[in-house]
């Protein structure tokens, strides 16, 4: 079934009123992506959540109505809903119904971090370098929810996480990934010998995503996936969170709790300008706190205080 899109661009502080007008209009999705990203769907990984602001300044907004909606009409109707907002850009086409996330995964190729550790589309052969006996090869379907190891976060992260099994400190210990998203960082740390993944997302579908891949890596006899008020209290001797820099800093005191003493902590989902505060925050708890940069993310990892 064919839909009508209508994509425009707008600033940050205008989005609610265009996202409020379109829903009123009867759009069926509303989605953002950063108007400078090279590649505005892996961007769109950062959505806030509702309440949430936008990391994006200026944004590229898209909305799905039903095929047989009048564009003349639908113009004619934004403008009566808030005529003070700005619809001349608006672009209008009909698109295609197609399933939109196998047309992402066939642009996903295998990707390397690392010594060892290799992200798969399931639907892709192995590469040449991935057919050795120690290669830690996950294969991914996000599912659901997002994370692929294509955004500069998640490839930090993994980077982090490959480095740990070079250095001998992954092998048979549990594994704590806090958001953990389509499952990727947990998975990958069990590739790479950790005994035990827990993973935790306020996600539901999270969750479901995160099992689903287990599964199909035969890992899910070696993973526990939960909301945040089902986990379990206890500590890990690694803990990876790929998640909003606004969430660490509000979950900084849940998230250091998880450490172990003597035990790491590898965070990312920051842009660069905002590591500063996030140091100071987790400085209490934390020592040898080391950022990494890669475009512009950032990770911050360090060693819990003993």
């Amino acid at each position: 079934m064919p839909w009508l899109q209508l994509t425009l661009p707008v600033s940050q502080s205008e989005h609610p009123r265009f996202e409020s007008a379109l829903e009123d209009a009867g759009a069926l999705s509303v989605t953002l992506a950063d108007a400078d990203a090279e590649t505005p769907d892996e961007e769109a990984i950062f959505e806030p959540g509702v309440g949430e602001t936008p990391l994006w300044q200026q944004m590229v907004l898209t909305a799905l109505f039903e095929g047989d909606t009048d564009a003349e009409w639908l113009l004619s109707e934004l403008n009566t809903l808030d005529g003070a907002l700005d619809w001349s850009r608006s672009q209008l086409e009909i698109v295609e119904d197609q399933d939109w996330e196998r047309a992402w995964l066939d642009q996903f190729q295998p990707m390397r971090f690392g010594q060892r550790t290799w992200i798969v589309p399931w639907n892709h052969d192995l590469p040449v370098e991935a057919l050795v006996d120690d290669a830690a090869v996950v294969r991914l379907d996000p599912g659901l929810a997002f994370g692929s190891g294509t955004h500069p976060t998640t490839a930090l992260c993994l980077q982090w996480l490959d480095g740990l099994a070079d250095a001998g400190q992954l092998h048979d210990i549990d594994v704590l990934d806090f958001g953990c998203g389509s499952g990727i960082l947990a998975l990958a740390a069990l590739k790479l010998g950790a005994k035990h993944a827990v993973g935790i997302d306020n996600d539901p579908q999270a969750i479901i995503a995160t099992q689903d891949n287990a599964e199909r890596n035969g890992l899910a006899d070696h993973i526990d996936v939960y909301l945040p008020g089902d986990a379990p209290t206890r500590t890990y001797p690694v803990v990876v969170a790929n998640i909003l820099a606004s969430a660490l800093d509000q979950l900084a005191e849940t998230i250091s709790a998880h450490v172990a003493p003597g035990g790491v902590l590898a965070m990312s989902g920051i842009l660069k300008g905002q590591e500063d505060e996030l140091l100071i925050r987790y400085a209490p708890w934390f020592e040898g706190l080391h950022i990494a940069q890669q475009e512009d993310w950032v990770r911050i990892s360090g060693r819990r205080r003993g």
